[in-house]
């Protein structure tokens, strides 16, 4: 048996992660030399129980292994094993890397600029305007999203991100043939259409459980560069998530929330602990790519001096959109919906140009998610 058929084998056996996997390897020399060996044997390696042993020895190896391939090539999921170059470096940071990775879409080249959004399944009003906002601006920005698929923060991510037209990586907290929660089975399907993935650690047919859900969210942390918990509470596996992040030398960001919700006190222990206090993606731009959007100082001049040139009240650059988006906004503050209705404009488009003028300082966008005409 070839070490990754073995490797694909042995991710099937309940019990075995990558602590036994490289306990196996080590005793018999390689992973395909450890399949098919007796009960005795098995026992003979250090960290295997009896009843493992017997495990071990009654599983059909080559059987299941073919099995498992066919399944997953019957579903368009390549199977990713430790031996594989396409299997992302990034993950073998972790002190347990997972032993395979199931992709069905496609993945981007490891490491790149991605940013991890995780959160409570029971975000509030201002959690979910919060997630969109930020995850809008690092769309606009390149970032590839990753996240968890679950209820919640999870869901508004990777939704902002299909509408923004960019990339986002789903990490299942189960087998790729069954879509969890089947809620979001509709969002899966389009977040590979616009190129994004999904991805799991776990066996086609496993069922996602108490027991897989903390496990996938190292994998989480490991694939982005940093990681952002919008709400949380104090038991949280968004918390599990941050841990694991700050473990593997990652930047881990959190916004702020009431002191009286309950979902913002993870946050609150985060930022207590290290993490940076994140009111918008300035604050991650900043940190994880040294990019921070000059402020204006007084009389309207620009951090180098020179005075912005205008004419009828508008920038001489600006092109017919962005003139057109401009009209709508004022002093009173537009909503993203609102525009969308005046415009008429794919949400992603739109949310593009409005970085745009942002940039150019003419609008801005308040903490109450509306947008200011600035002059």
């Amino acid at each position: 048996m070839t070490d990754r058929d073995a490797c694909i084998a042995l991710n099937m056996i309940s019990g075995i992660g990558y602590v036994r996997f490289s306990a196996l390897t080590d005793y018999f020399g390689s992973a395909g030399r450890a399949a098919e060996r007796s009960v005795q044997e098995y026992a003979s390696v250090p960290g295997i129980s009896r009843a493992l042993a017997e495990k071990l020895a009654a599983f059909r190896w080559q059987d299941m292994c073919e099995e498992e391939k066919r399944t997953a090539d019957c579903a368009g999921v390549r199977i990713l094993t430790l031996y594989d170059a396409a299997y992302p470096e990034v993950l073998k940071q972790l002190s347990d890397p997972p032993l395979c990775l199931y992709v069905r879409g496609v993945l981007p080249a490891f490491p790149c600029k991605a940013l991890a959004v995780v959160g409570s399944r029971k975000m509030s009003r201002y959690g979910e305007e919060m997630t969109r906002a930020i995850t809008t601006d690092a769309v606009c920005s390149g970032c590839v999203i990753v996240s968890g698929l679950a209820y919640g923060v999870d869901t508004v991510a990777h939704r902002t991100t299909v509408e923004c037209g960019g990339r986002t990586i789903a990490v299942l907290g189960g087998g790729l043939m069954y879509i969890h929660p089947v809620d979001n089975i509709p969002l899966a399907q389009d977040i590979l259409k616009r190129g994004g993935a999904l991805v799991s650690e776990f066996p086609m047919a496993c069922p996602a459980g108490r027991t897989t859900f903390p496990r996938r969210n190292r994998i989480i942390a490991a694939l982005a560069e940093g990681l952002l918990v919008v709400e949380a509470g104090v038991k949280s596996g968004a918390l599990l998530s941050a841990k694991a992040a700050a473990e593997l030398g990652r930047e881990v960001f959190a916004v702020p929330g009431q002191a009286t919700n309950e979902q913002a006190r993870g946050c609150h222990q985060l930022i207590r602990e290290g993490a940076c206090l994140t009111e918008s993606f300035d604050d991650i731009n900043g940190v994880l790519f040294n990019i921070r959007q000059p402020d204006l100082l007084p009389e309207g001049l620009f951090a180098d001096g020179a005075v912005p040139q205008s004419s009828g009240g508008a920038f001489s650059d600006l092109d017919p959109v962005e003139a057109e988006i401009l009209k709508y906004i004022d002093t009173q503050g537009v909503s993203l919906e609102q525009l969308e209705t005046y415009t008429q404009m794919d949400t992603g488009e739109l949310a593009a140009m409005l970085m745009r003028l942002e940039f150019k300082f003419l609008i801005r966008r308040g903490a109450d998610m509306l947008y200011y005409r600035e002059r």
